[in-house]
């Protein structure tokens, strides 16, 4: 895929291309706003706002990766979701369908080569991570989720935050320490194998 001949395109108003290009990074997006959101409809409105936005803006697209401009946008988004729902109550850490019942298997968690077992020791792992997340500031929580779960170096976490490389660095590892602390306390809630993994490490 040539995606800068895409762009190129959509700016003309091609939707094929852009559509194509919203396929090529709605899993970032989306992962980028759910892990910052901790709220699975949250970050798919957050995702199509982005998308919407970015469409809208595609001629202020200046160049460089595409990808830290798309995730730059949908924080920014979550950030101002985030200051909307500042007084609501906090998101439960059980994933909630539209009825407000639970799910107990939510799409977004399943991987049809694990075992039962598995599946529910990751299920559990992701709730202690992502309530873990959500105790993080903003800034801390945009951070490690750039680095240590959308796998981007710091260069690129400084161009999506507009912040100098040496502020990513300390954030990020402020960040992981919190992450570090918050999570011990969890380690009595999850399977012997990921406590025993732990006390190893």
């Amino acid at each position: 895929m040539d995606e800068l001949a895409l762009i190129q395109d959509a700016r003309h108003g091609d939707l094929n291309a852009f559509n194509r290009l919203v396929l090529a990074h709605q899993d970032s997006v989306f992962n980028q706003a759910y892990r910052v959101l901790g709220d699975v409809q949250a970050a798919d409105d957050a995702a199509q706002e982005a998308f919407i936005s970015a469409y809208e803006n595609l001629k202020s697209f200046r160049g460089g990766s595409f990808r830290s401009w798309l995730l730059r946008i949908v924080t920014n988004l979550c950030y101002d979701e985030l200051r909307r729902r500042k007084r609501r109550p906090t998101t439960p850490l059980e994933p909630l369908d539209d009825t407000g019942d639970e799910i107990e298997s939510p799409s977004w968690m399943k991987d049809s080569g694990e075992l039962p077992e598995q599946t529910a020791e990751r299920a559990e792992l992701g709730r202690a991570i992502q309530h873990c997340l959500d105790e993080l500031p903003f800034e801390f929580r945009v951070i490690v989720t750039l680095v240590d779960i959308q796998g981007m170096d710091y260069s690129e976490a400084a161009e999506v935050i507009g912040k100098p490389l040496g502020t990513v660095k300390s954030r990020l590892a402020r960040a992981r320490l919190r992450l570090r602390d918050c999570l011990q306390g969890f380690w009595e809630l999850l399977p012997a194998t990921m406590r025993l993994v732990h006390e190893v490490e």
